[in-house]
């Protein structure tokens, strides 16, 4: 086991939810659909006994039987172990739609589009860095802008900026940021094709042109890792993981320009709510019939930020390549720093799925949910065809991170899909008034990790305690037959915004 966080006691977010829950076996609890008249389907909820109070502090469980009364919902709608109060859709939350009768939710898919997570392995030891550890994080701090606002590695034209946000990662790999095989190993290869740069505001531009190659503020993070046990040899294997190796593990997404995108466009569809008279409990809920002009709008503009956060990432770790290189003297290519993969946890996809026996079109929206394929499925990078797609689950700053890989049972449970990260179990509120900055860093350095923040807040706020045990996570999702476990790591150093 990793150790456990930090203060790790539930804080308040929220009153607590007293709503139905009907066990369906260890790890699945369904809202029933009796429960609000207007539900189309039923809630369910991946988690278990030991993590029903935490599901209960807050209202997110009601925000699942609210998305459970959207048009054209198909399926369940569904939460993952993680689950959290979220804007309209729970953090943790996944729901289809019929791709000719459904909507499309800007909340759903959330502010922060293509927030993901990407994994860089190495051929280096523990021993190889511990030495140099803070001057690596050092350098990292400072090859990687962090924080509110901060602009990032590269400034770009609004030519240019238009031109990563449609071709995606190519871009990076015509500009030098990225090797030619790097996007083999990035989920849809780095780029969503429906992306139309003119679908994207003026004020969306000008916020994102100036902010690639930067981490932000909040949960997002630079983190120096070692693999500290390996729970399938031959998934591993297959991903080049080995037990004692350093990784190095990048958490962001698409900053001010998805952000704006998703601010516009929620607007836009509020509009719509209102002149199609659609009926909802909660107007953050507020879509728009894919089909629709504002749809397809913010359909293609959505993917225009998408194609930014990859870029950002792949940014960050040329970034991240050079503080390496510069510091142990040598190159990224000898360091062996190369992608294992890359993972979107707010994203909305067109996607074919079984649904009541039917194979059937609909768009997925997983907002704090992260696509789980298996073994075998086409959109599964071919290097890992016969292990499934890694899933890239980060804890807290202070205990452990996991790669897991996707279940065939992914895809009838769960639209293929599984958890994100921890979740919080409390508010950044709550953590500013439990948590001191100087209490946290020296928790963290009795610990052997060391952290550069770009603020007292970011390190609060962040604090280990404010998560959920992440371990309770992924074993629901691996007990859930969404995902299995394939290797752990613990921190070392952290980049923090």
């Amino acid at each position: 086991m990793c150790t456990p966080p930090l203060g790790a006691t539930p804080g308040s977010m929220g009153d607590g939810w007293g709503g139905p829950l009907e066990k369906l076996d260890a790890f699945r609890y369904e809202i029933p659909r009796s429960y609000k008249p207007a539900m189309r389907t039923s809630g369910l909820i991946f988690i278990d006994e030991r993590m029903m109070p935490l599901l209960r502090q807050d209202q997110a469980p009601e925000q699942v039987a609210n998305v459970a009364t959207m048009p054209g919902i198909v399926g369940k709608a569904m939460a993952m172990p993680d689950i959290h109060w979220g804007y309209g859709f729970p953090i943790g939350g996944v729901a289809a739609f019929d791709l000719d009768e459904g909507v499309v939710s800007p909340g759903g898919i959330g502010y922060d589009i293509n927030c993901g997570v990407r994994l860089l392995r190495t051929n280096l030891t523990e021993a190889d860095v511990r030495a140099k550890l803070r001057a690596l994080v050092d350098a990292c701090f400072q090859n990687v802008p962090s924080g509110v606002g901060e602009g990032g590695i590269a400034k770009v034209s609004r030519q240019e900026l238009a031109e990563l946000a449609t071709e995606g990662v190519s871009w990076a790999v015509d500009n030098g940021y990225a090797w030619p095989e790097d996007p083999e190993h990035i989920e849809a290869r780095g780029c969503l094709e429906d992306a139309d740069f003119s679908k994207v505001s003026d004020r969306a531009i000008t916020r994102g042109k100036d902010q690639l190659g930067s981490l932000g503020a909040g949960n997002h993070f630079v983190e120096i890792q070692k693999v500290d046990a390996i729970f399938d040899e031959a998934a591993a294997k297959a991903l080049d993981l080995q037990a004692g190796r350093v990784c190095v593990m990048i958490h962001t997404g698409s900053r001010g320009f998805g952000h704006q995108i998703a601010t516009d466009y929620i607007e836009s569809c509020e509009r719509v709510v209102k002149r199609e008279k659609i009926e909802l409990p909660d107007l953050q809920l507020a879509c728009a019939p894919v089909g629709s002009k504002e749809g397809q709008d913010y359909w293609r503009a959505m993917c225009a930020g998408a194609n930014f956060a990859w870029n950002n990432r792949q940014v960050i770790t040329h970034g991240v390549r050079n503080a390496f290189s510069k510091i142990l003297d040598a190159s990224a290519e000898d360091l062996g720093i190369e992608i294992v993969y890359d993972v979107c946890h707010n994203i909305g996809k067109i996607e074919e799925h079984e649904v009541d026996g039917k194979r059937r079109k609909v768009v997925v929206h997983r907002k704090g949910a992260t696509r789980a394929f298996p073994a075998g499925h086409p959109e599964t990078p071919a290097k890992y065809r016969d292990v499934g797609q890694p899933v890239l689950i980060p804890g807290d700053m202070g205990t452990c991170s996991f790669v897991l890989v996707g279940l065939p049972t992914s895809m009838t449970q769960s639209f293929g899909s599984s958890c994100h990260g921890a979740g919080r179990q409390m508010s950044r509120k709550a953590a500013t008034r439990k948590f001191q900055a100087n209490e946290v860093v020296r928790a963290l350095e009795e610990r052997g990790i060391y952290i550069r923040a770009a603020s007292r807040a970011g390190i609060v706020e962040e604090a280990p305690g404010a998560y959920k045990n992440v371990e309770d996570v992924v074993r629901v999702a691996e007990g859930a037959g969404l995902t299995k476990i394939v290797a752990r790591m613990v921190p070392l150093g952290v980049v923090k915004g």
